[in-house]
């Protein structure tokens, strides 16, 4: 089951991280992603294991992106961020919608 498009309320621009040259990270073109936005500080786990504070975290469609770690991510209100974490979400057999939670910093 999708998440419903009536939830998709937001846009963010994210940036693929490819890696580092030596001039520094490399970032693929910006993708507009559909998405529902939450401005809201939580602890959350890295994907090293450290514990990290994020202050946003977006829900899209498990089609929409790739967002790895260090991905770079551009908010409605213009603030640049980056990506902490991409966790895969499903109902585990449940009606709930399948799901990326993209957490940031």
């Amino acid at each position: 089951m999708k998440l419903p498009g009536v939830w998709l309320r937001h846009t963010v621009s994210v940036e693929e991280y490819e890696g580092e040259s030596a001039a520094g990270p490399v970032y693929a073109n910006p993708v507009t992603v559909r998405c529902f936005l939450e401005e809201k500080t939580r602890l959350v786990r890295a994907s090293d294991g450290r514990e990290v504070t994020s202050a946003a975290t977006f829900y899209c469609r498990l089609d929409a992106l790739a967002a790895p770690p260090e991905s770079r991510v551009t908010l409605p209100g213009g603030r640049q961020t980056t990506v902490i974490a991409q966790l895969r979400r499903d109902g585990g057999g449940l009606p709930l919608p399948d799901h990326l939670e993209v957490q940031l910093l």
